[in-house]
């Protein structure tokens, strides 16, 4: 009788043993996440694998990119589209961030999307109406790049400048390209607007005329 209830306090012990262990050792959770790589370039029509690396609250690390309830997003998928397993494709010249979230932890990174193999620039129009005092033009920078019949929209990445910087003002980085009529500017005259794109060391240069009316 003895041995039965030394027996039965043994099986007792263990189990409250295994509840007590069970409660200690809790799974870790993801604190942050970490995109990469950092600061790449990929040519427009390429793409590239993006990595994510969890770092949870024991310390350890993982990789997570393909994980079950992992998302990808690009802030620009004009620029850069990206699959739910990571892989970018490089759209449009920019510098769009890629992130990578799972459950409410997230991380992300900017890539540098760039034209390879420019041929020319272009600007649409090539000549333009505006209305003195606050009147607006708006154009296109268009890249043309071998190998591809399709010319790529590069308004935002060129440098615009206007022969009447007193009485025109001009937006830059954006798309499309808005030029804007102070009072100052005289019925009748003209202003010429260019448009630089610097490919390596290579620079092409258009320009566009603006008469006011």
């Amino acid at each position: 009788m003895r041995f039965k209830l030394i027996g039965a306090f043994a099986v007792l012990l263990s189990l409250a043993l295994a509840v007590s262990c069970k409660g200690f050792f809790v799974n870790p959770t993801v604190s942050s996440i970490t995109v990469g790589p950092s600061s790449v370039n990929i040519p427009v029509g390429s793409t590239q694998q993006m990595a994510a690396t969890a770092t949870y609250s024991d310390g350890s690390t993982g990789d997570v990119t393909s994980k079950s309830g992992i998302s990808w997003q690009s802030s620009d998928s004009t620029e850069a589209t990206v699959t739910n397993t990571g892989v970018v494709k490089g759209i449009a010249a920019g510098s769009p961030s890629i992130t990578a979230q799972l459950g409410t932890v997230s991380g992300q990174t900017s890539v540098t999307i760039t034209l390879t193999n420019v041929t020319g620039i272009v600007i649409t129009p090539t000549t333009s109406n505006i209305q003195t005092n606050g009147g607006t033009a708006t154009f296109q920078a268009m890249a043309n790049v071998s190998g591809q019949a399709t010319q790529i929209d590069v308004t935002s990445q060129v440098a615009w400048t206007i022969s009447d910087a007193a009485d025109f003002t001009l937006t830059q980085n954006v798309t499309p390209e808005t030029v804007t009529a102070g009072a100052g500017a005289q019925v009748g005259s003209t202003a010429t607007l260019t448009a630089t794109y610097t490919s390596g060391t290579t620079q092409f240069i258009k320009t566009a005329t603006l008469t006011v009316q």
